[in-house]
């Protein structure tokens, strides 16, 4: 009876546990090098455990300029990438290598993801903006290693990206 008992039990945590993780958050490992500085600086073997936010994404489809955020990568379905948010619909950019054109207009419902480190990323500069639903998570927070504790620096390079006006009040620039 004991054996029946825990498998209630178990059966009883599953589907509030699969909830929480899929709607409003849960703990990754991020590991590469292409958002050096703000995520593993200390080489491409490090490892950043980081907090991630579903919620904002998911329940209320809250993209910002700046903001670090995991998304699927529209080259290959299977693979989660962490990238930037540097620009949204409407938006202006200029683009770097090797993407064809030097400006882009960001399209409605797309983003324009980067990675912090430009020579180690293969982001929009390498396949256009992304749509919006491919963004899954906003990483919010790093939990280690724990002398870097502490929210993901959000930052937006106002030179290269020429933010629509009705947009504006959603920008940090960088300091």
């Amino acid at each position: 009876m004991s054996g029946r008992r825990e498998l209630l039990r178990l059966l009883w945590i599953i589907p509030p546990t699969l909830t929480f993780t899929s709607l409003v958050g849960t703990i990754n490992v991020v590991s590469g090098s292409s958002m050096q500085p703000a995520l593993n600086p200390e080489g491409p073997y490090q490892r950043d455990i980081v907090l991630v936010d579903r919620w904002s994404i998911v329940a209320r489809h809250r993209y910002r300029r700046g903001d670090v955020v995991s998304l699927r990568s529209p080259l290959d379905p299977n693979l989660i990438i962490v990238k930037r948010i540097l620009a949204l619909g409407g938006d202006m950019l200029e683009t770097l290598p090797p993407y064809p054109d030097k400006e882009v207009r960001v399209p409605d419902g797309y983003a324009w993801v980067e990675g912090d480190e430009p020579f180690r990323s293969r982001d929009s500069n390498h396949f256009g903006p992304v749509p919006l639903g491919l963004i899954e998570s906003r990483i919010a927070l790093v939990l280690w290693p724990f002398k870097r504790l502490g929210p993901v620096p959000q930052r937006v390079d106002t030179k290269r990206v020429h933010i629509e006006k009705r947009r504006r009040l959603m920008v940090q620039p960088i300091e």
